[in-house]
């Protein structure tokens, strides 16, 4: 059988009862061979049907595989840099990062088994990725910042220092927080629940990307949820609120909103003199 169809097999499995102290060894090689086709980049918890950013949809399969690994693993004592630590999952091996020229600086950087990093990515620490994400090619993980489960970055994304991406497991039809090729986020991003940066686009510091902060995107002149359209300059400004009218906030009350705009030609060129430096 397939992988998908062996995972499938054992998804069935667990959900009539098969618990951990249950499981054989063939059902512990299945979901070692799972986690290995997460790391190599053969499998992705989703994957892009269409040509918009909104035509991502989650590979429920994978994002079952990922929650096998879960429920059939005992918590046990582990080691790493002379600390013992308490999980169902070791961190990943990282040997392959130095052949496609990827670095990840002591002390404080974290990647857990079932995570993807592409060739020439640089992780900073101290810095985490998550099971089951996917960090592509030429992307930056900066100081602080979180990749969430089954999070997936695109090529030659840059996360500014303090960044969170979300991580979205379940339910396991939902996709998670997509991060197209060229997207810089500026330091102090949230990205969460799901939400999708188009490509190519530019993010200002602190601003919160989730589905429930309308977008204002001034360049269709439309109001969105969820997703942030490509070539956007994006920031956080204060709008009025409906519940400004009640007494107990004088003055008014207002709420947070993103506004959308075009990618200014001096945005761009402040990114590609940033993209020096670190090469």
């Amino acid at each position: 059988m397939s992988l998908e169809a062996d995972v499938a097999d054992l998804w069935n499995r667990y959900q009539d009862g098969l618990t951990a102290a249950d499981a054989t060894d063939a059902d512990a090689k299945v979901i070692d061979e799972f986690l290995a086709a997460l790391e190599a980049g053969e499998v992705r918890a989703a994957e892009k049907t269409g040509d918009d950013v909104t035509s991502w949809e989650a590979n429920e399969w994978v994002k079952r595989g990922i929650l096998l690994n879960f429920g059939l693993r005992e918590t046990e004592a582990r080691e790493y840099g002379g600390v013992t630590y308490y999980d169902v999952l070791p961190l990943r091996d990282t040997e392959d990062l130095g052949e496609r020229g990827t670095r990840n600086t002591p002390d404080g950087t974290a990647i857990r088994r079932g995570a993807y990093l592409g060739s020439d990515c640089i992780m900073m620490s101290p810095s985490f990725v998550n099971m089951g994400a996917y960090v592509g090619d030429g992307t930056l993980v900066d100081s602080c910042d979180t990749v969430g489960s089954c999070a997936q970055l695109g090529e030659n994304v840059k996360l500014g220092a303090n960044t969170l991406i979300g991580g979205v497991l379940e339910p396991v039809e939902d996709a998670p927080v997509i991060v197209e090729d060229g997207v810089s986020l500026g330091a102090g991003c949230r990205v969460t629940s799901g939400f999708r940066v188009g490509e190519n686009s530019i993010v200002g510091e602190n601003t919160l990307l989730t589905p429930r902060i309308p977008v204002y995107d001034l360049v269709e002149e439309e109001v969105i949820y969820g997703h942030l359209p490509a070539d956007r300059r994006a920031f956080t400004r204060m709008v009025e609120s409906s519940v400004g009218d009640h007494e107990l906030f004088e003055g008014g009350a207002y709420k947070p909103a993103v506004v959308a705009t075009h990618v200014e030609e001096d945005t761009l060129e402040a990114t590609q003199r940033e993209d020096a430096l670190r090469e």
